[in-house]
């Protein structure tokens, strides 16, 4: 099943759901990145949130940037999602792996630990919106509801799951559910979706069940009014890094520096730390870089 986003509405507009299926793109993300089972899981849950919280943005370009920053052994998560559909992101420590947790499943709580979680909004001009939070467990999904519980004021029911296995990953993705003030009200049917979500074994084993997006949503929400949108987006792993940019980068070192790469390495190698490409810049690509240099100091000199 391709990698993809459906939202919809229920309860004439009181009730918001979106949910994704990030299988394909995981699966990249632990290739690029060589990520343990752990590892994968905790990127893998962190890019499906990224996803969901940046399909509520309105502006074209808007991106939400995710930080998990704990003291376990996994040495922290970076997720970067757009409205476009597009996301990237690596961990810390990606080799990281541990023992299974008291319910056997992959523990990754243990390896992010506690410290914050960390989340920015950025809707393309001005600044971008940023909030802190506590962490909760580390599981990820509890983590990223507290915070859109406490930041921003809205009962969020969140679930996000990646089964990884020794043939990569066979499943990922997430739900997200947000209860808004007009339905909050009705304490009965926050209290049937409260136990239908509870009821939930988990996201992927929905996903090997072969069940679609549109089959979960019909059964949380099928008897509250359900309107699924019509349009599905594609959704991808994508880095916008290029040698360009890495010049770029490096131009920022100055004159000393670059000519210094030059004597003691004869060129210069970045990798990039979201998708994991390696960049190659030569002798002669610093040469230049120097005389770019010396050219804007003559100008403004």
């Amino acid at each position: 099943m391709a990698d993809q986003l459906i939202r919809a509405t229920a309860a004439d507009g009181g009730i918001k759901a979106v949910g994704v299926i990030t299988t394909r793109l995981t699966e990249e993300a632990r290739q690029r990145h060589k990520l343990s089972y752990v590892a994968t899981a905790a990127l893998g849950r962190s890019m499906a949130a990224g996803l969901l919280m940046a399909s509520s943005m309105k502006r074209v370009g808007s991106r939400v940037n995710v930080r998990v920053k704990g003291d376990g052994l996994l040495g922290g998560i970076l997720a970067d999602a757009g409205l476009d559909g597009t996301v990237r992101g690596y961990v810390g420590n990606p080799s990281v792996e541990l023992p299974p947790n008291d319910q056997g499943k992959l523990d990754v709580g243990g390896a992010v630990g506690t410290g914050f979680l960390y989340v920015v909004r950025d809707i393309g001009h001005g600044f971008p919106y940023s909030s802190t939070v506590e962490l909760v467990s580390g599981e990820i999904g509890d983590d990223v509801a507290h915070y859109l519980a406490n930041s921003e004021q809205t009962p969020s029911a969140l679930v996000l799951g990646v089964f990884v296995g020794e043939q990569g990953v066979t499943a990922a993705g997430g739900i997200l559910i947000q209860v808004l003030p007009k339905a909050a009200r009705d304490e009965e049917l926050v209290a049937t979706l409260e136990s239908r979500v509870s009821a939930l074994s988990g996201f992927t084993p929905l996903l090997q069940a072969g069940k679609t997006l549109i089959e979960i949503f019909n059964d949380l929400l099928g008897d509250m009014g359900l309107n699924i949108f019509p349009e599905t987006q594609m959704l991808r792993f994508h880095c916008g890094c290029s040698f360009d940019r890495v010049l770029g980068a490096l131009k920022i070192l100055g004159e000393a520096e670059l000519q210094d790469m030059i004597v003691k390495d004869n060129g210069a190698e970045a990798t990039c730390e979201f998708c994991g490409n390696i960049y190659q810049a030569s002798s002669d690509d610093l040469t230049q870089l120097i005389g770019d240099l010396q050219g804007e100091s003559a100008i403004s000199g």
